[in-house]
């Protein structure tokens, strides 16, 4: 083990350690061999009515060279809310690369609680049910992008039929497949900068008959608009809940833009548990270094 995993794994510890002494009840561990942890944050202690959990896998990268996997989850965090939120938690992983920020986080959130139980916010609906709030869990990452909800290749086929003419096929370049028992990963990337492309390409891989027979094919792409200095940004699960939110994530933390990156999973018929999300991201994240 190198230096530098050992330093990574000390600090780790030395973070947990320090959060749950901090937080005592609010800190929870969901699943020590994994690295998954919750914590409950709320405006106030008395009566709180604003909550919210944030939930967080910690790579072996983290912090120095990976940032946490998080998930935000609260009934009433939808829309602009989330991404305000989400883009506040990025910021802070940016300005302060290399070093452990999940306090920052918490404290980052329960600022925004406050704001909220100051402001004439009109306090959340909390009548929701929890199996409704349990199947939201998934679409946390996924808000405010549309993902293909048809079945993608009729999809394809129809909305590119009149495009294909004027739209070039950019150049796929396909990274190095990753295996784990039995499951394999490998990520396809291309450049892009109208969302034709991005329907040319995909249906370029699914002419592919391995790439049509995956078992998932997730996908995120970003465009820069340089007239409206916004991000044009979609993702799609095809199946693996959350994984294409993830995708779009990691993009938006390496700050790519003007790609479109699509992993392919075969699974071998084991299943992985978080390790998926690893592996995916992995794939997708050294297709872009390449």
């Amino acid at each position: 083990m190198a230096a530098s995993d050992t330093e990574r794994a000390q600090q780790q510890i030395d973070e947990i350690e320090a959060l749950s002494s901090i937080y005592g009840d609010d800190w929870c561990v969901v699943d020590e061999d994994e690295k998954i942890y919750c914590i409950k944050i709320s405006d106030c202690l008395d009566q709180p009515k604003w909550t919210l959990c944030l939930q967080v896998i910690l790579p072996p990268g983290y912090p120095t060279a990976e940032p946490p996997i998080y998930q935000l989850n609260a009934p009433w965090l939808r829309g602009q809310d989330y991404t305000e939120l989400a883009n506040s938690l990025e910021e802070i992983y940016v300005q302060n690369l290399g070093e452990s920020i999940l306090y920052l986080w918490v404290e980052k959130i329960r600022e925004v609680l406050i704001e909220k139980a100051q402001s004439s916010d009109p306090e959340p609906d909390i009548k929701k049910t929890s199996e409704e709030v349990a199947e939201d869990d998934g679409d946390d990452f996924l808000l405010d992008y549309q993902p293909i909800q048809e079945d993608q290749i009729k999809m394809l086929n129809y909305m590119t039929s009149e495009s294909q003419e004027d739209e070039e096929l950019p150049p796929i370049h396909h990274g190095n497949p990753i295996t784990d028992r039995r499951s394999t990963f490998q990520a396809h990337l291309a450049p892009v900068v109208t969302t034709r492309q991005v329907r040319r390409v995909l249906e370029k891989l699914y002419e592919n008959k391995k790439i049509a027979s995956a078992t998932h094919n997730i996908y995120a792409y970003r465009i820069y608009c340089e007239d409206k200095q916004t991000f044009l940004q979609d993702c799609e699960d095809d199946g693996e809940t959350a994984a294409g939110g993830r995708l779009l994530h990691l993009m938006q933390i390496l700050n790519v833009h003007n790609v479109l990156v699509v992993v392919s999973r075969w699974y071998g018929g084991i299943l992985l548990g978080p390790d998926r999300f690893k592996h995916i991201n992995n794939c997708a994240r050294s297709v872009l270094v390449e």
